[in-house]
């Protein structure tokens, strides 16, 4: 595996836990394409915001091995990063339609 298929695999992670959250939770979904598109932001913004502690791709795959526990907490902040961030869109949403009944 290379990084770049490692950040892909990643990112479908993220899209996959939204629209699963989504599902289950409908008080949380945006419809299919807006929880793919929260999926993707909120995976990929956790994975560059924490990833400089070792779990980026580039250090899943450094010096030509795979590190399958480095690859398994990048996938586990994939899925937070996509349900996080439904859940802070849906917080927003909230924020703006009270403002705006007002």
């Amino acid at each position: 595996m290379t990084g770049t298929l490692i950040s892909l695999i990643s990112i479908l992670i993220g899209i996959i836990a939204a629209n699963t959250f989504g599902y289950f939770n409908k008080k949380y979904s945006f419809g299919l394409t807006g929880n793919s598109l929260i999926g993707v932001f909120g995976s990929v913004l956790l994975i560059k915001s924490f990833g400089r502690l070792g779990f980026d791709p580039w250090s899943i795959m450094q010096n030509g091995t795979f590190h399958i526990g480095l690859f398994l907490i990048n996938c586990i902040v994939s899925i937070l990063g996509g349900i996080l961030g439904l859940f802070i869109t849906k917080h927003i949403e909230n924020k703006i339609n009270k403002k705006a009944a007002n």
